[in-house]
Protein backbone atom coordinates (compact mmCIF):
# COMPACT_ATOMS: atom_id res chain seq x y z
CA UNK A 1 0.00 0.00 0.00
CA UNK A 2 1.14 3.67 -0.86
CA UNK A 3 2.01 5.96 1.53
CA UNK A 4 -0.57 8.20 0.38
CA UNK A 5 -3.18 5.31 0.61
CA UNK A 6 -2.11 4.84 3.85
CA UNK A 7 -2.87 8.81 5.05
CA UNK A 8 -6.13 8.46 2.97
CA UNK A 9 -7.35 5.15 5.02
CA UNK A 10 -6.14 7.59 8.65
CA UNK A 11 -8.51 9.97 7.22
CA UNK A 12 -11.55 7.44 6.29
CA UNK A 13 -10.75 5.81 10.03
CA UNK A 14 -10.88 9.16 11.77
CA UNK A 15 -13.95 10.79 9.67
CA UNK A 16 -15.59 7.49 8.81
CA UNK A 17 -17.06 6.65 5.36
CA UNK A 18 -16.81 9.21 2.77
CA UNK A 19 -15.65 9.58 -0.88
CA UNK A 20 -11.65 9.40 -0.71
CA UNK A 21 -11.95 12.44 -3.84
CA UNK A 22 -13.65 14.50 -0.94
CA UNK A 23 -11.02 13.37 2.35
CA UNK A 24 -8.37 15.05 -0.50
CA UNK A 25 -10.14 18.30 -0.16
CA UNK A 26 -11.16 18.07 3.56
CA UNK A 27 -10.78 20.81 5.36
CA UNK A 28 -11.23 21.42 9.34
CA UNK A 29 -14.43 22.70 10.39
CA UNK A 30 -15.58 22.32 6.78
CA UNK A 31 -15.64 18.96 5.82
CA UNK A 32 -18.47 16.95 7.36
CA UNK A 33 -17.42 14.64 10.41
CA UNK A 34 -14.08 16.99 11.10
CA UNK A 35 -14.85 18.11 14.41
CA UNK A 36 -12.36 18.41 17.27
CA UNK A 37 -12.85 14.74 18.57
CA UNK A 38 -12.26 13.36 15.02
CA UNK A 39 -9.36 15.91 14.65
CA UNK A 40 -7.22 13.75 18.12
CA UNK A 41 -8.72 10.82 16.18
CA UNK A 42 -7.19 11.31 13.13
CA UNK A 43 -3.79 13.00 14.85
CA UNK A 44 -4.07 8.99 16.45
CA UNK A 45 -4.29 7.45 12.92
CA UNK A 46 -1.52 9.40 11.53
CA UNK A 47 1.07 8.92 14.66
CA UNK A 48 0.24 5.00 14.34
CA UNK A 49 -0.14 4.38 11.33
CA UNK A 50 3.60 6.17 10.12
CA UNK A 51 5.20 5.65 13.50
CA UNK A 52 5.73 9.21 14.34
CA UNK A 53 5.02 11.78 16.79
CA UNK A 54 3.30 15.16 15.58
CA UNK A 55 4.60 18.21 18.07
CA UNK A 56 1.80 20.60 19.37
CA UNK A 57 2.58 22.65 16.42
CA UNK A 58 1.74 20.34 13.67
CA UNK A 59 -1.42 19.29 15.41
CA UNK A 60 -2.65 22.71 15.73
CA UNK A 61 -1.63 23.13 12.07
CA UNK A 62 -2.96 19.94 10.33
CA UNK A 63 -6.47 21.87 9.11
CA UNK A 64 -6.56 19.79 5.66
CA UNK A 65 -5.67 16.49 3.73
CA UNK A 66 -2.72 18.92 2.20
CA UNK A 67 -1.70 19.96 5.40
CA UNK A 68 -1.53 16.93 6.77
CA UNK A 69 0.73 15.23 3.94
CA UNK A 70 3.44 18.43 4.04
CA UNK A 71 3.10 17.74 8.04
CA UNK A 72 3.93 13.68 7.20
CA UNK A 73 5.98 14.62 4.57
CA UNK A 74 8.12 16.78 7.06
CA UNK A 75 8.76 13.18 9.08
CA UNK A 76 10.90 12.06 5.95
CA UNK A 77 7.28 9.65 4.63
CA UNK A 78 6.80 10.59 1.02
CA UNK A 79 3.13 11.02 0.34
Amino acid sequence: MSENNKLLNAFLAALGEQDSNEIERAEYGVTTGWDSMAHMQLIGEIESTFDVMLDTDEVISMSSYQRAKEIVKAHGIEV
